[in-house]
């Protein structure tokens, strides 16, 4: 295997993984951000109003995404077999 293989591998690998976490880092920045602002303007400091809601929140989303996020790491997983493969010619 050459250098450049690898870091074609190491780059696509980032890729996907990055690909795969970002709906879920998303949702919840945007959903901690809300319910940061309604804590400050209602004093409320309530710990469990910040993690309940971004729990649900996020078993939605991948309930929604699971069927996307799956064929992404088929696919990657395949082409990662597929490449795999060809090493040895």
């Amino acid at each position: 295997m050459t250098p450049e293989i690898a870091i074609d591998i190491t780059r696509e690998f980032f890729f996907y993984s990055t690909l795969l976490a970002l709906p879920a880092l998303a949702l919840s920045l945007a959903l901690g951000l809300i319910i940061s602002v309604f804590q400050a303007a209602t004093s409320i400091q309530e710990q469990t109003l910040t993690f309940v809601p971004r729990l649900l929140a996020l078993l939605a989303l991948f309930v929604f995404t699971m069927p996307w996020m799956l064929e992404t790491s088929v696919s990657f997983t395949t082409q990662m077999f597929w490449r795999a493969s060809q090493m040895g010619h």
